[in-house]
């Protein structure tokens, strides 16, 4: 059986910590910015982790 190719796709949106989960920017920031609070903007630009019922599948794609 030949070896799997990680989906690059995924592999450009996350970074894997020191830990082992899975980091990326979170949607929502890129338009539509004027109904937006400065609140949420503000948080919008935090990294967030990624939810463990996802984490294992993702890293099987990304070949981690």
């Amino acid at each position: 059986m030949p070896k799997m190719k990680s989906k690059k796709a995924l592999v450009a949106r996350f970074k894997v910590t020191a830990t082992g989960k899975l980091k990326h920017s979170q949607p929502g920031k890129r338009h539509i910015m004027t109904k937006k609070t400065p609140k949420r903007k503000r948080q919008l630009g935090q990294a967030a982790i990624l939810d463990v019922s996802l984490t294992k599948t993702y890293k099987r794609l990304m070949c981690v």
